[in-house]
């Protein structure tokens, strides 16, 4: 206990003590008072003035902290160095070649504000999906009328050099394929340029269930995470919280990523959406409220939660 307080001080200043919470200055919005609370009995902080609140208080320290703060906090509560794994990440990496896709030829952005008749239906489709403007500006949605992916709504995926590497091409009439994507790989960072992986990210399956989740979410595309997958090398080498939020019908899928997670000792947490068939199909205040109170797996913990999950 007195080491970790110890850390504390270091990352965050000095502090002051009332009964089982300790009050620093919050590091996120340097309010000039001591209104940052952390209870290390529980696990928890919260500033009273920002509200900015968490149930893991090593995500503080992994934040705001050097990384000799992290290593040393680490080091009390026995985590995996993830260093120790850098050199799996790095085998054939001089084999490996970026992905781009181009997009139909006929893809009409929505993220403009187009609004004309044939633009109406795949904008009602959207709306109706609850997906707002703002969710059209943020994934440059857009559709095409004509061609090969006609009648479809688009939302690109683009890589950190601002290039398209994949896109979701899903049908907004009735009959027919609902999907149609480019022949290319799913195992890839979706949407790699928007997000941010010093931030809590939420991962999901599809991709209108990432719009409901996000803004920093990503879906996983019917890939499967492992050592060698894009996407898991970027959490892990930037030791990033993860929310998951998988359709209720795929708990081998979820239990075997969480596993795999807790082996490199990523912060994780289980967010229940059981009342619903997929994330996409719930409103974007029920999914914010349900993340508010996903369960911190660990691996104390984790086999109750695998055994209850199976009930």
């Amino acid at each position: 206990m007195e080491r970790r307080i110890e850390i504390l001080r270091d990352v965050l200043g000095y502090c002051s003590r009332t009964n089982d919470e300790y009050l620093f200055k919050c590091p996120k919005c340097d309010h000039h008072k001591r209104k940052f609370s952390v209870n290390l009995e529980k696990n928890v902080f919260k500033c009273w003035i920002c509200d900015y609140s968490g149930r893991s208080i090593r995500r503080v320290v992994r934040r705001f902290g050097s990384f000799k703060d992290r290593q040393a906090w680490d080091e009390t509560e026995d985590r995996v160095d993830i260093n120790e794994f850098y050199d799996l990440f790095s085998e054939n990496k001089e084999e490996e070649t970026e992905q781009f896709v181009d997009l139909p030829n006929e893809f009409v952005s929505l993220a403009n504000g187009t609004d004309n008749h044939a633009s109406r239906i795949p904008l009602k489709y959207l709306y109706d999906r609850g997906i707002t403007k703002k969710d059209i500006l943020q994934w440059k949605i857009g559709y095409c009328p004509t061609g090969k992916f006609g009648g479809r709504v688009v939302v690109p995926s683009f890589s950190l050099c601002g290039r398209a590497n994949y896109f979701v091409a899903r049908s907004y009439k009735r009959g027919g394929y609902k999907y149609m994507n480019p022949q290319a790989s799913r195992d890839i960072v979706f949407n790699h340029l928007y997000l941010d992986f010093d931030e809590d990210l939420t991962i999901v399956e599809g991709v209108f269930d990432a719009i409901i989740a996000g803004p920093n979410a990503v879906p996983v595309l019917g890939s499967t995470l492992n050592e060698e997958s894009p996407l898991f090398q970027e959490i892990v080498r930037n030791d990033t919280p993860v929310y998951i939020a998988f359709d209720r019908d795929a708990k081998k899928k979820e239990n075997r990523l969480i596993e795999k997670f807790l082996e490199y000792g990523i912060e994780i947490y289980k967010i229940d959406t059981t009342a619903y068939e997929d994330v996409g199909a719930m409103p974007k205040a029920n999914f914010l409220r349900l993340k508010k109170k996903a369960t911190l797996i660990n691996s104390d913990n984790y086999l109750l939660y695998r055994t209850l999950s199976s009930l």
